[in-house]
């Protein structure tokens, strides 16, 4: 077995750990391998260990590792989830099945328009800035209604949940605060947009405060592939 089939199915265990205790089943919690800056080669490794969920911050970088993986006939579905750029957006909606970090109206328009007619819609998550930190990427709670009713109404588009991430703290009593707002936004807001299904937030060092938060997808890089050499991307 290799190392990342080892790390693997070590944060699958993690995840059913942290289910089970907040008395939810772990096959509700998705794991999102996050591969940013590592080679196409440690994709294939989780692969043959049965990861289908990939997630890139990249679009240069990622664009090319989609259309290597496609030509290898690896079927994956590839999440673009950090922030993005007016000039990258055509890059993400002509290589991506999701992308999980729209932030404005206009990022969101863009996306649509660039969404090749012949690809099925482009899944969507909102980034909200949950910890209202300034140098976070995010729309407001304030906010979030109105860019979710705008999104619903672009036909290559398929509104499908919110994402964020927690404040880079070791106080916990934070991280929930943020987490369980989340949830309840998500709650709230599933009522008037019932396609949003996807709760994206927890990360390698939050994960099972997340999941007792109604986290229905998980964020793991460094856990799975090792630390990131930024120097690469």
């Amino acid at each position: 077995m290799s190392d990342i089939a080892h790390h693997l199915q070590q944060v699958e265990a993690q995840i059913a750990n942290a289910a089970r205790q907040a008395q939810r089943s772990p096959e509700e919690i998705l794991l999102l391998a996050v591969s940013k800056t590592k080679p196409l080669s440690a994709i294939r490794e989780a692969y043959a260990a049965g990861q289908r969920r990939f997630g890139e911050s990249y679009a240069q970088e990622a664009a090319l590792k989609v259309q290597a993986a496609k030509a290898e006939g690896l079927d994956i579905e590839w999440h673009f989830i950090g922030p993005l750029q007016s000039n990258k957006t055509r890059l993400v909606a002509e290589h991506f099945d999701w992308v999980d970090s729209v932030d404005r109206l206009k990022i969101a328009e863009r996306l649509n328009e660039q969404r090749p007619e012949s690809a099925h819609p482009l899944q969507v998550c909102i980034q909200v800035n949950i910890s209202g930190e300034s140098q976070k990427s995010g729309t407001t709670e304030t906010a979030v209604f109105d860019l979710a009713r705008a999104i619903s109404q672009l036909p290559r588009l398929q509104l499908r949940g919110l994402m964020a991430i927690a404040e880079n703290t070791s106080d916990e009593r934070v991280i929930q605060r943020s987490f369980s707002q989340l949830h309840d936004l998500f709650v709230q807001m599933h009522e008037t947009f019932p396609s949003m299904d996807t709760l994206s937030m927890g990360m390698t060092q939050d994960l099972g405060i997340a999941i007792a938060n109604g986290s229905t997808q998980v964020r793991i890089g460094t856990a799975i592939f090792g630390a990131r050499d930024y120097r690469q991307a």
